[in-house]
């Protein structure tokens, strides 16, 4: 299937395998690009030097393209903007909008831009800058998200720029894509699909976790650091929700702490950063130290499987997926699907 995504990227399949902290790695990055799929590797939670050797490590994997995911906030931003153009990398997305300087030394580069975005006027901005691209996310998506759902917000943003975009919050079979491309967007983007997949290296217990939730149990809390952020339900989120200031301010520092020895990065850094994400917002200094340090509480889930301790980002869409197929299988039964679907097929199930 041929789109505008397909083109400008290269790959085979409209379909985006997002940049997910702790998750999106090199063993599912490389699998979802293998699947034809653009898979997006997660580099918030590296440090530049594992950036370079994790972009290596897909590249030994395989010749398709694939991106990785910047944090256009962070205060090495235009370190990794250097890594990945040096190392040759196909496409850079953005969890929040980087700057017109940012797009113009990647475009200059040859890098393909694409940004994510919660909101039409965030997607005006970056498309005016030069982005090539945009991901634009509904309330269902996992992770940080607004209160727009994607179907009002995609068709919002698909009559507000001329570039192309993708769909992403509550996509995960073939009918939401052909869905998606009826509404104008060039092909869909999944997070919490890909998660559950066996390509993915999240512990099984917390795939499990996944597996057996329902729609309901999928929340979305600012409890975590102080922003709307959508993930399973679970007795760390209810103690968070109801501790005081000062328990929540003591979790957010020992957080920190351990987050500061895997990241590498300085007090002074961090401190940097939780500045940069309090800019604008009516945040508590707990919940700048909570923000800073989220990637901790992700990867006591994601790596250590603590689904005591940890935060377990979620679409909504998990309470709906039942299997763990791997990336191949996941990426051909969607495309199956939509051409089923276009075609005006039976299911042959």
């Amino acid at each position: 299937m041929r789109t505008a995504l397909t083109e400008l990227t290269g790959v085979r399949h409209p379909v985006v395998q997002t940049g997910m902290g702790w998750v999106a790695g090199p063993r599912l990055v490389s699998a979802a690009a293998n699947a034809g799929a653009l898979g997006i590797l997660a580099s918030a939670t590296m440090t530049p030097d594992g950036l370079r050797q994790a972009v290596r490590e897909v590249k030994a994997r395989t010749d398709a393209p694939f991106g990785v995911n910047l944090r256009a906030d962070a205060g090495d931003a235009r370190e990794r903007v250097r890594i990945i153009v040096e190392e040759g990398v196909r496409v850079a997305s953005f969890a929040l909008a980087p700057s017109r300087e940012l797009i113009a030394g990647l475009k200059e580069a040859g890098v393909v831009v694409i940004p994510s975005v919660g909101a039409r006027r965030h997607a005006e901005k970056v498309a005016a800058w030069g982005a090539d691209a945009v991901i634009v996310q509904g309330g269902e998506g996992g992770g940080h998200t607004g209160d727009v759902a994607t179907t009002v917000l995609l068709p919002q943003v698909v009559d507000a720029v001329e570039i192309p975009v993708v769909a992403a919050g509550g996509f995960h079979d073939g009918r939401g894509l052909v869905a998606a491309l009826a509404y104008g967007a060039a092909g869909v983007a999944m997070g919490t699909r890909f998660l559950l997949t066996s390509d993915s290296t999240v512990p099984d217990a917390v795939k499990a976790r996944y597996l057996s939730a329902t729609v309901n149990d999928v929340t979305v809390t600012s409890a975590v650091d102080g922003l709307p952020h959508r993930m399973l339900r679970s007795d760390l989120v209810e103690a968070l929700e109801g501790s005081g200031r000062a328990r929540a301010l003591l979790h957010a520092l020992r957080r920190a702490a351990g987050f500061r020895r895997l990241s590498g990065l300085s007090w002074t850094g961090m401190v940097r950063d939780g500045l940069a994400l309090r800019h604008g917002k009516d945040l508590s200094w707990s919940q700048v130290l909570l923000a800073a340090n989220t990637p901790m509480l992700l990867r006591a889930a994601m790596v250590e499987g603590r689904t005591d301790l940890g935060v377990m980002a979620s679409g909504q869409v998990a309470g709906v997926i039942e299997d763990l197929p791997s990336c191949e299988e996941l990426v051909g039964r969607v495309m199956a699907e939509a051409e089923r679907v276009l075609l005006g097929l039976p299911d042959p199930d």
